[in-house]
């Protein structure tokens, strides 16, 4: 099953670059290069699910900080259900 799904994906990846091989030219600040289309878009994706994960990372941390100082048995507003908040 798993070797299915990752022959699927190899082959969706395989086509997808075929499509959209065309080079473009990107400029960032300073920087000017050209490159498939296919390649920027993963780099864009990639970047995007990094990013993404480093914000829910921090945003857990914090959580987890926040749960930490709290006394065992001690609830504050923010750790009610929002049913109960008023």
């Amino acid at each position: 099953m798993v070797t299915a799904l990752v022959v699927i994906l190899i082959a969706v990846a395989v086509i997808f670059s075929v499509q959209n091989a065309s080079p473009v030219a990107l400029s960032f600040l300073l920087w000017h290069f050209e490159a498939s289309l296919a390649i920027v878009i993963l780099l864009t994706l990639v970047t995007g699910i990094v990013i993404g994960m480093a914000i829910l990372s921090w945003s857990r941390l914090k959580r987890a900080r926040q749960r930490k100082k709290e006394k065992p048995g001690e609830r504050t507003a923010s750790s009610r259900p929002s049913s109960i908040q008023e």
